[in-house]
């Protein structure tokens, strides 16, 4: 899979991109993330990508054209299954999404910032617009990493247990159970018997049942969508 992903602070992914699984997933070739400085595609002498809008209102706003200029650039020499910009008010990141963008070959990532961008980009240039949540950052780089972390794990070859993945919270339309670890018992607290007991169709059963009361108590709304199946 290839990530390319327009920003005006490249420098926001250092950290997220250079660590970890995503780290691995780019050292093993199985993941390309490219990184694109906005400002390079600006015609204006001051490399400027902003400006006011139009009518009142306070707040910049991203313009039409250094933006196509990026994009149109990329799209010359490859096709992507999908153009994407970070927006609040987008289609809300699930699991189920993110299975299925890490089935895709090569997609562009949007990040917006200041008031906004050109509506024209919108209408346009982005095919799916996509949010981490009913709340505003101060822009879509954050957002555009935690998109990119949820696909790339997801991508077979990512993971050294690949099976880790499927038990993960919301594959099942579950949380996940509680796990446990040594020491059997510390300050008096006790791992529960049925996970040293060996049986795996208990454990599996202790799980299963672990999981639904979880998600019927944080996720009530999870719950009753599985009740109606």
């Amino acid at each position: 899979m290839r990530i390319d992903i327009i920003t005006i602070f490249p420098e926001m992914f250092e950290g997220p991109f250079t660590e970890s699984i995503i780290k691995r997933a780019i050292q093993k070739g199985i993941v390309e993330i490219h990184l694109h400085n906005l400002r390079d595609y600006s015609n204006d002498k001051h490399n400027r990508v902003d400006d006011y809008a139009f009518s009142s209102g306070a707040g910049m706003v991203m313009m039409i054209e250094p933006v196509d200029n990026c994009i149109s650039h990329l799209k010359s020499e490859r096709n992507y299954d999908e153009v994407i910009y970070m927006s609040p008010d987008g289609e809300l990141l699930t699991q189920p999404l993110a299975n299925r963008m890490s089935l895709y070959e090569n997609i562009i990532i949007l990040c917006g910032h200041y008031k906004g961008i050109d509506e024209r980009i919108r209408e346009h240039l982005i095919t799916k617009e996509i949010s981490i949540g009913d709340y505003v950052l101060s822009g879509g780089e954050l957002g555009a990493a935690v998109l990119t972390d949820s696909i790339v794990r997801l991508i077979p070859g990512v993971l050294n247990d690949e099976t880790s993945a499927l038990s993960d919270s919301f594959q099942s339309g579950l949380v996940s159970p509680p796990v446990y670890t040594r020491p059997r018992e510390y300050k008096g607290w006790a791992v529960p018997e049925v996970l040293l007991s060996g049986n795996d169709k208990l454990i599996n059963d202790w799980k299963l049942q672990q999981a639904m009361e979880r998600t019927k108590v944080r996720r009530p709304e999870m719950y009753e969508i599985l009740k109606k199946k």
